[in-house]
């Protein structure tokens, strides 16, 4: 039987070589894309895990030398530097990954991206911030990716171990904390949900291409003496073939393709092309699951042949489905608006009540949608009268299942996609950096990790000379704190553009940045005034430097380049200005969004290709009534109407639903979790899923120019 399913699937003339060639490539693609996400999750697995070695834990054992070890987040022009420190305390201290040997005092490496940085700046805006002696480049095992802004600077064990942070290594490479589950979860989420469903559905829809003649050659043998295990061999072995030869080819796309797709920044940050890899476990189940699964659909969809080698020509309209399908979508929707009323005080509880709750409504969609499938049709029957419209949603209406399938994951990927565009976009929007001119975006502070008692004159001058520079100002800490007052200054201090003192006090208490929180600086604000005196202020140890500036670049990045190099070890953070960490975060976010509109053009386009496959499928199982369509005196664009129409009506409906879902569900979550209200996505966003829903139309319509030559009149005779 495995021999004559060879032959049959390679010499049963031009039909079933053109079959074998189409199921092929189809699953080429497939399992082309299936590798890439794959390989796409490794990836950034592996960047997260190398970001976190930034950030080891505590020292492990050994009878080495310690290596000490400080990080800390620096910034430039609103990206974030990061900036490790680290100091050998004997010969047999542990080497940093990335470099051939321990920077010592006054030398530094530093990444690719950050040498390119400092060679197109000028030196007193970012070089000057490090040793004069630069030792050469920081290599790829040390960096998370190709666009990381990261400097290893050298120093004495004294030094580094006053830093935060400073830890005391052993060995190097081990200490790694582990990357938090929820970030795990969010990128599996985002790349199965969005992206491995469609690949799945085109797999199968590929590897079912033409059951219905398959179906009945099969027949013929059954009528003939052949059993049903014999048949089920032979439409295996044909299928199977089909597969491993797509197999094959997908995984000779996914090795050349590979460069270009670590190029693509996909989480913000590109990949290393090493970083786009597959390990045994991925290996095999694509090179034996694809092929599996293919034989499996070629078993399944003989069902009809193996109870009866007439159940061909037993077909009647399957059973529709029924209402109870939006019960699991119901059920989502009021678990969402519960916790919106009662959200549970603990992290863990919230997870356990609104993920669950935004599965079930994913999976409520799924299920859900060849109802709504169904009455979609019913409906477009009710209110058209031409004769393609009635046609398809007749077509639809009587088999909603086979018409949703193809489609399913469309609707899964455009909810997951625009749950998390919508939650990304309104966070975005509540925590953005601050506008650009405004007396929050030049403000630039220093906050003191070890407060000194005094700030040298010197320094001080050194930032009042930059151009741009309107004043600085020592923030000293204020021993009896009330509400944002963690500061004190003496009035005559206070800068004009941040507010003044309520009449009559020399001294005001007020935030160690002066800007209030969730406020706007003003000057017409009036800090309280505080009861210490002119003279006890200089017992009192400096908290911050506050610096105001034109909010120019150039400005900001000189006066941070000062402080950093008068207090090169003072700082648990770095001086910045609010738009810094705000702008880091809006990048990271938006390297989020970009992963979610990659997800949806490519599920998009797995869905056309999908819904192109079934349609080729479809015109061959149809051939003959549709050529008796045109025998009658049926136009050929009234038939291309009637193929349109049955792919282009649900997959319309199911991207508006599945769009309306996910911001319903992302409102819900945000207004429960952080009390935002949802801020909708920008046009670029519907851009995407617009760009992608024609090209999927466009794929369909590739295929209609089929139509006129398998539906002459030559196949109604010869069938």
């Amino acid at each position: 039987m495995i021999r004559l399913g060879l032959r049959l699937a390679v010499a049963g003339g031009r039909e079933s070589l053109t079959r074998l060639i189409l199921i092929a490539a189809a699953v080429a693609v497939g399992a082309g894309l299936l590798l890439t996400t794959l390989a796409s999750v490794n990836a950034v697995d592996a960047q997260l895990t190398r970001y976190a070695s930034l950030y080891p834990g505590v020292s492990v054992g050994g009878d080495a030398d310690p290596l000490w070890w400080s990080t800390r987040e620096d910034y430039f022009q609103g990206t974030q530097i990061v900036r490790v420190d680290v100091a050998a305390t004997g010969p047999d201290a542990p080497t940093p990954v990335g470099v051939p040997r321990t920077p010592r005092p006054g030398e530094y490496y530093a990444s690719p991206a950050l040498r390119e940085l400092i060679a197109t700046n000028p030196a007193d805006q970012l070089r000057d911030r490090y040793p004069a002696r630069d030792l050469g480049t920081i290599g790829a095992a040390g960096l998370p990716s190709p666009d990381t802004l990261l400097v290893m600077v050298g120093g004495t064990p004294d030094e580094v171990a006053k830093q935060p942070r400073a830890r005391q290594l052993t060995s190097v490479g081990d200490t790694t904390p582990p990357i938090p589950e929820t970030i795990v979860d969010l990128i599996l989420g985002v790349v199965a949900g969005g992206l491995l469903f469609p690949v799945l559905i085109f797999i199968g829809t590929a590897t079912r291409l033409s059951a219905a003649r398959r179906e009945q050659r099969f027949a013929a043998f059954r009528l003939a003496g052949a059993t049903p295990r014999q048949i089920s061999t032979i439409a295996a072995v044909e299928a199977g073939l089909a597969a491993v030869a797509g197999t094959a080819v997908g995984f000779a796309l996914f090795l050349a393709c590979r460069g270009q797709l670590a190029e693509i920044p996909f989480t913000g940050m590109r990949f290393f092309p090493g970083d786009l890899s597959l390990d045994l476990r991925d290996v095999l189940i694509v090179a034996l699951g694809i092929p599996a699964g293919a034989a499996a659909a070629a078993h399944v969809s003989l069902r009809r042949v193996r109870i009866s080698p007439l159940g061909v020509t037993r077909r009647v309209t399957p059973r529709p489905p029924r209402a109870y399908r939006l019960i699991p979508l119901v059920l989502g929707l009021t678990v969402l608006f519960v916790a919106y009323g009662y959200r549970p005080r603990t992290s863990d509880g919230q997870t356990a009540v609104f993920l669950p709750a935004i599965l079930l409504v994913m999976a409520g969609l799924v299920l859900a949608g060849p109802w709504l499938t169904m009455v979609g049709a019913r409906l477009l029957a009710a209110r058209t009268r031409r004769p393609a419209g009635l046609i398809a949603a007749r077509r639809l209406a009587d088999n909603p299942k086979a018409g949703f399938r193809a489609i399913s994951g469309i609707m899964v990927a455009l909810f997951v996609t625009t749950v998390a565009v919508g939650v990304i976009t309104t966070i975005v929007a509540n925590r953005g950096p601050a506008q650009l001119g405004s007396t929050e975006a030049g403000t630039l502070s220093a906050n003191f990790n070890e407060k000194p008692l005094a700030v040298p004159d010197r320094v001080l001058a050194d930032i009042r000379t930059i151009p741009g520079v309107r004043s600085a100002s020592v923030v000293r800490e204020n021993p009896v704190r009330s509400g944002e007052g963690d500061g004190v200054i003496a009035c005559a201090d206070l800068p004009p553009a941040y507010g003044r003192c309520t009449p009559g006090a020399t001294v005001a208490q007020l935030s160690s940045n002066f800007l209030p929180w969730r406020e706007s600086a003003s000057p017409d604000r009036q800090w309280p005034a505080s009861s210490m005196s002119p003279a006890d202020l200089r017992r009192l140890p400096v908290t911050s430097v506050v610096v105001g500036t034109d909010g120019r670049t150039a400005t900001v990045e000189r006066a941070r380049t000062v402080l950093e190099i008068a207090y090169p070890v003072q700082f648990w953070v770095a001086p910045n200005v609010p738009g810094d960490f705000e702008s880091d975060f809006a990048n990271t976010m938006r390297g989020w969004q970009q992963l979610a509109d990659v997800v949806i053009v490519g599920s998009l386009a797995l869905a056309g290709c999908s819904l192109a496959v079934s349609v080729v499928g479809g015109l061959s199982e149809r051939r003959r009534p549709f050529s008796l369509l045109r025998l009658s005196g049926a136009p050929v664009r009234v038939l291309r109407r009637v193929v349109l129409l049955e792919s282009a009506v649900p997959m319309l409906a199911v991207a508006v639903l599945a769009v309306a879902m996910g911001l319903l569900a992302a409102h819900l979550f945000l207004r429960a979790q952080m009390h935002y209200t949802l801020t909708p996505p920008g046009p670029g966003f519907y851009a995407v899923v617009l760009v992608g829903l024609v090209a999927c139309l466009g794929i369909i319509g590739a295929t209609l120019p089929l139509l006129e030559r398998v539906t002459g009149p030559e196949t109604a005779r010869s069938e």
